[in-house]
């Protein structure tokens, strides 16, 4: 039987949760902790853009969630309601009540199509789709295209692996140059940033793709609607209206109208997308959450400024990083780190995480290069990786990366409190 009150509390077991959950039980096995979490199923979710690119098996980024949970960890297996950090319990939807000494929240990102108007109802239907909640509806999608403007593009919110919508574009282009319907498609890239890639290291490759490709990037480009029936786009220009030099790189006519001076109308046959995202509904209600909704948490240390005995890591911590397992790789010692100090009462603090983030940008089949970066976009690649291979150049090594040996690290050594 369940109990009501644990030493450590963890909300979510994705990546993040689990991760910290596994090296905590090895750092003291003895360690009272419990993991919420309803799903039933734990994704590798890493390898759903080659699946969307049919070279990934769908069914082998799932494992049964009993499969991950660390011996010794209690799975309370249900939704959480609201956290009430003043009397350090937890609320589930059932009506129970966790006390903790410690918390740490990791409930992950939600998906939010709705957020732009006419999404959520078009998304699997009108050959739209997103690797971030369907691949296998974009694999089948990538198959059926014949031709014509192929959109990819991402939302203004934060979003977990902000490179996975370009990782997909450049798949798609591989794969409608082997089936021949490549020169029969406009590839256009519309994103409301400014640049391909923060790291200037790791964007000069990048925009050597694009222009390898031949791919439009449409930059200062917010989706604001979306028509599924009739197959149109609509994006507001927040900035540069006036300077295409600015707006546009390899500027082509594809059908595109503008509608006003700030709003544009593109025409699509295939569209791709990174659907709006923000942190869960019940975290955003609580004291814990900032006013955008993420977890109010010290950069460096992961603890939250309020509540000394709260950690946040992963998607829904506020930091200026990008989202991704990498990071958690590297967020969850500190946390860890943390957390036993206190416990010991030991006030002092590690600050070891200074953002680092990782991103397989996969170029095409068999061709990656491996962004790796911390706070204010720093290169921060792996001197040992370094050393053999340049990470800012296209390389088959790092394919073989990506598709074996991220994977198996992922399930053999981080979810075992390993690495």
């Amino acid at each position: 039987m369940k109990k009501s009150s644990y030493p450590v509390v963890i909300i979510g077991a994705g990546t993040a949760g689990i991760t910290v959950a596994a090296q905590l039980k090895r750092k003291d096995r003895n360690l009272e902790v419990a993991i919420i979490d309803p799903a039933d199923t734990h994704y590798y979710q890493p390898a759903w853009t080659l699946v969307a690119a049919g070279t990934f098996n769908f069914p082998k980024t799932a494992r049964p969630m009993s499969s991950v949970i660390p011996k010794g960890v209690d799975w309370i297996k249900e939704k959480v309601a609201d956290i009430q950090p003043d009397q350090n319990q937890v609320i589930l939807e059932n009506g129970d009540k966790i006390t903790y000494e410690y918390l740490v929240a990791a409930p992950g990102i939600k998906i939010d199509p709705s957020l732009i108007p006419g999404l959520a109802e078009t998304m699997d239907k009108n050959m739209v789709g997103s690797i971030y909640t369907n691949p296998k509806q974009v694999w089948a999608n990538l198959q059926a295209f014949k031709g014509g403007n192929a959109l990819f593009t991402q939302p203004a919110t934060p979003i977990k692996c902000g490179g996975a919508p370009q990782k997909i574009m450049y798949l798609s282009d591989d794969y409608w140059r082997k089936s021949g319907v490549r020169d029969k498609t406009n590839i256009i890239f519309a994103t409301p940033g400014t640049i391909i890639f923060g790291t200037p290291e790791f964007a000069k490759t990048l925009m050597e793709v694009v222009d390898r490709k031949h791919i439009q990037l449409r930059f200062f480009h917010q989706l604001i609607r979306v028509d599924g029936p009739n197959q149109k786009a609509y994006y507001k220009i927040t900035a540069n209206a006036d300077n295409p030099a600015k707006l546009y790189h390899n500027e082509f006519d594809f059908g595109q109208k503008l509608i006003s001076e700030t709003e544009v109308e593109i025409p699509f046959d295939f569209m791709h997308l990174a659907p709006p995202q923000s942190a869960p509904d019940f975290f955003r209600k609580t004291k814990l959450a900032n006013q955008a909704g993420w977890a109010n948490v010290n950069i460096n240390t992961l603890q939250h400024k309020e509540y000394a005995n709260v950690f946040a890591l992963g998607d829904v911590a506020d930091l200026p990083t990008a989202k991704t397992g990498a990071a958690v790789r590297k967020q969850a010692p500190v946390v860890v780190e943390n957390i036993m100090h206190l416990r010991a009462h030991d006030k002092t603090m590690s600050d070891a995480y200074t953002g680092y983030s990782s991103c397989p940008l996969v170029t095409g089949y068999g061709k990656m290069l491996l962004a790796e970066f911390g706070y204010d976009n720093v290169r921060m690649s792996d001197p040992m990786i370094s050393r053999f291979v340049d990470t800012t150049k296209e390389q088959y090594s790092m394919w073989l990366l990506k598709k074996y040996g991220l994977p198996f690290m992922y399930w053999n050594l981080m979810l075992k409190g390993l690495a």
